[in-house]
């Protein structure tokens, strides 16, 4: 049976999970719901970002396609072949930095904007990149927001099965 190697555009299934073994990303459609992406039973799922695909994973092994622990894991590997991968945060999506969490003046915001706790904006200066934030706090004068990705500081694991090799 033929065996996955660098260059191969492969087909994986894959479930993402945290260390308290919440689901946070997954091609399977039967857990879509575990991890509140939809609203309702009759998920699509077809929200940018929303977190689970409704079917495998097309990547090139070896395009960075994909966390490059994964795509090395699947070097080897047959269809119908499962692997479990750890990816420790700083290889995820980093470590946790508090200096990403600072307070801005409400007056900096648009009038039109009311702020509200978990409330994800993006920030910009004058030549500066825009930055996605969350909002972790409001009160009369300020907003504190934190600039960490939701998953800063998280282990990471993957289940991963291969199930073509085109």
């Amino acid at each position: 049976m033929a065996t996955a190697k660098q260059g191969d555009k492969v087909l994986v299934n894959y479930v993402g999970t945290l260390e308290d073994g919440s689901i946070f990303d997954s091609t399977m459609h039967e857990h879509d719901h575990d991890h509140g992406c939809c609203e309702d039973d009759d998920c699509g799922c077809d929200d940018e970002g929303c977190g689970c695909e409704t079917g495998p994973m097309e990547i090139t092994i070896g395009n960075e396609d994909f966390f490059p622990q994964i795509e090395e894991a699947l070097v080897g590997m047959a269809p119908g072949e499962k692997k479990t991968i750890v990816i420790p945060a700083e290889d995820a999506f980093g470590e946790y930095d508090e200096e990403e969490v600072f307070q801005i003046p409400r007056e900096q915001l648009p009038p039109e904007i009311t702020p509200e706790v978990g409330m994800e904006l993006e920030l910009s200066g004058e030549d500066e990149d825009p930055i996605g934030v969350t909002i972790v706090e409001v009160n009369d004068e300020t907003i504190t927001v934190d600039a960490n990705h939701p998953l800063a500081g998280e282990d990471i694991t993957y289940e991963v099965e291969l199930v073509e090799i085109h």
